[in-house]
């Protein structure tokens, strides 16, 4: 059921509104007999396991730069308004509103699952890359591990991976990947999205602060591990002024590479997204959408290839123009080996893959 718009603690979306997929939605409206109920302020997170049948999820997509995934959760307790994952929660559902970051889904036997793909016939080794739908490293990890079980599997048997996080719980796992990246099995993009901490605050209520994450790339370039910093999402008319700044900062911290990406509004992220800059920029939530629409040829969101990551127009044009000129004076454009595959060793062997041809 939808439910008012309000804001709550320690959360991004300030509604539930139902999924695209619902049979019946609804919405709440004041008919004078005392408008909406009084709602808690606060909402306490509901973490479910989900029976996985497979772990490995392949893309073909030509705007990114891996085949393999793998999700270890289903949804994010980071809570950020932004997020192009949420309208996942519509294929369980569940709202991509407060439902994604308050009813949470992990793999159990998500080691168990990798384990057996790794054995699979016929199975070719490529880098995997975690982290790019929902974050690997978000809040319930600490108890629930799923990720530092994957990550095992992973190094046990020298398979590569990417991550991409921006939460600092990665660090507990710093000394496994800091002996992986000598093997040249692992780098870390770290995303910071503005150094702004009440922006921060805002629009990813239960991330790490800027500075820390800015210490976290610095902890992993002294232990060895390639970091790259991504300046995700650029927002214009919010924090695209800050796009030079966070670059020079990761730079400094110790971030060898950089990546960008336009602001995403696919299907019910459009409404949330809307609503967030009503409560919490009203004074210039129409500029900021006016300049979205400029890069989306008057829409919210243009879903084709080659647009969706950085949009079209004038804007979205010196956007990526300030990008590159930052990047190369920077020296933010180091080139990085690829990742090793042929070390790899299939569950059940001793010899690394290449050995069997």
């Amino acid at each position: 059921m939808d439910t008012p718009i309000q804001l709550r603690r320690g959360r991004g979306a300030a509604s539930s509104p139902a999924g695209r997929f619902a049979a019946f939605g609804s919405a709440w409206t004041d008919d004078g007999w005392g408008g909406a109920p009084d709602l808690p302020a606060s909402i306490a997170t509901e973490v479910l396991p989900e029976r996985a049948r497979s772990i490995i999820a392949r893309n073909d997509s030509p705007d990114i730069p891996f085949e393999q995934s793998i999700n270890p959760y289903r949804g994010c307790e980071h809570g950020c308004v932004y997020c192009f994952a949420r309208p996942a929660h519509a294929y369980v559902d569940l709202s991509p509103g407060l439902d994604f970051e308050t009813r949470l889904f992990y793999k159990a036997d998500a080691a168990a699952l990798l384990e057996k793909a790794l054995a699979r016939p016929g199975y070719v080794c490529r880098p995997i890359a975690i982290g790019t739908n929902t974050d690997p490293y978000q809040p319930i990890e600490r108890q629930l591990k799923v990720m530092q079980s994957l990550l095992q599997v992973l190094d046990r048997h020298e398979h590569p991976l990417s991550i991409t996080t921006k939460g600092v719980l990665l660090l507990r796992d710093l000394d496994l990947l800091a002996t992986m990246a000598e093997r040249g099995l692992v780098r870390v993009a770290v995303s910071l999205t503005t150094l702004d901490s009440e922006l921060k605050r805002r629009l990813e209520p239960r991330t790490a602060d800027p500075s820390t994450r800015l210490r976290m790339i610095r902890r992993l370039h002294e232990a060895g591990v390639p970091v790259s910093v991504m300046t995700a999402p650029i927002i214009p008319g919010l924090n695209d002024h800050e796009l030079e700044d966070l670059l020079a900062a990761a730079a400094a911290a110790g971030a060898s590479r950089a990546g960008y990406i336009l602001l995403r509004l696919p299907h019910e992220v459009a409404a949330l997204f809307r609503d967030w800059l009503e409560l919490h920029y009203p004074d210039r939530a129409a500029h900021v959408l006016s300049l979205i629409r400029q890069c989306r040829g008057g829409a919210d969101y243009d879903a084709r290839f080659g647009q969706r990551m950085v949009g079209t127009g004038p804007f979205a044009r010196l956007l990526g123009e300030r990008f590159r000129l930052a990047v190369r004076r920077l020296g933010l454009d180091a080139e990085q080996p690829p990742l090793d595959c042929s070390r790899f060793r299939v569950p059940g062997s001793d010899s690394p893959q290449l050995a069997l041809f």
